[in-house]
């Protein structure tokens, strides 16, 4: 999932892959070396930071910390690169309804990208465990790690979509796949993962937001992948991704309803019998999407359920541009995690 949220629309023209020789580097250090960095403290409660995952608010970083689990006492920290306007203050403080009337002020002239990582601990999701600079972790036995910093493109795996999703794919590693692609990236952690359960496969990781892509970039570097193929893509229908359809293993983690209005797009470029796994999806909002890739071909074989969030596990029937609604019959589990 990107940074902006959306995966159903995007740049003109048709997407094409985009190749860079930069080196890694630290989320927001560029812009740091312009503006001085401010921030804005707000109390919040656990509903409001499941909402973050929503939040289109690209002026900020956002921060979740749960501070007292008793008292369900939580902190959101917004995080900016210069002082915020008037407009992205009242988006942040929407996000908190009992914020109160606190004032962002100006950091120190030090790293803001590592203070906002502060909080995240390490977060563990079967075989993988994912962690910032600030919380570095070893593997566990036969598992992988992964250092995602938070910054500029959703999926840090600290959010239960993501986390979800990691369970999900750790619970598919018995299976085999050839061709595996990852719709809305964001961070391409859900890639890395899919490259280290099956390394055979070739591995597709794409998202609208060409900041997204680059901070792929960046991870794949600091954690040593190989072979992830990125692209710059606007949905599931442009010419390039179709180039490699079709797909044994589709995983969009984005929002419900770029989900929904996606289910066509998904279903042309899967291959018969293939693996879709969709997250990003309020648990109220399961049966909607289910049923518009019931509509596409597919049947729903595992429901996941994270929080508030759902993890969804379908298999098309028919692939390509299969599109006869395939008979229903939930034979899969709802699992807390």
């Amino acid at each position: 999932m990107s940074g902006s949220g959306a995966a159903a629309a995007g740049p003109d023209g048709d997407p094409a892959l985009r190749e860079s020789s930069d080196g890694p580097a630290t989320a927001g250090s560029a812009a740091l070396e312009r503006e001085q960095a401010w921030k804005l403290t707000l109390p919040c409660t656990k509903r409001e930071t499941e909402a973050l995952a929503l939040a289109e608010i690209e002026a900020a970083v956002l921060v979740a910390t749960e501070e007292d689990e008793a008292a369900g006492r939580w902190r959101l920290d917004a995080y900016f690169e210069g002082e915020p306007s008037p407009e992205t203050l009242a988006a942040v403080r929407a996000l908190a309804a009992a914020g109160g009337d606190a004032a962002p002020a100006p950091l120190e002239d030090q790293d803001w990208v590592t203070l906002s990582q502060a909080g995240l601990k390490p977060v563990r999701a079967g075989r993988f465990v994912v962690h910032t600079a600030a919380h570095p972790v070893a593997p566990p036995p036969g598992g992988r790690a992964f250092r995602i910093e938070a910054g500029r493109a959703f999926g840090t795996g600290h959010h239960e979509t993501t986390a979800g999703c990691l369970a999900m794919l750790d619970g598919m590693a018995a299976r085999s796949f050839g061709k595996v692609v990852d719709l809305g990236t964001g961070t391409g952690l859900l890639a890395f993962a899919a490259r280290d359960l099956w390394p055979r496969a070739t591995v597709l990781a794409t998202d609208i937001d060409p900041v997204a892509i680059e901070v792929t970039r960046e991870n794949m570097a600091a954690n040593d992948v190989e072979r992830v193929d990125l692209l710059v893509a606007d949905g599931a229908a442009g010419a390039a991704i179709a180039a490699r359809a079709p797909f044994d293993l589709v995983i969009a983690n984005i929002l419900a309803g770029p989900l929904i209005a996606m289910a066509p797009e998904i279903a042309a470029i899967t291959a018969p019998g293939a693996t879709v796994v969709l997250a990003g999806l309020l648990e109220t909002q399961a049966d909607a999407v289910e049923a518009a890739y019931r509509t596409a071909g597919c049947t729903p074989e595992r429901r996941d359920r994270c929080g508030d969030w759902a993890i969804l596990r379908l298999t098309m029937a028919g692939g390509g541009d299969a599109r006869t609604p395939a008979g229903f019959i939930r034979h899969g589990q709802t699992v807390l995690c």
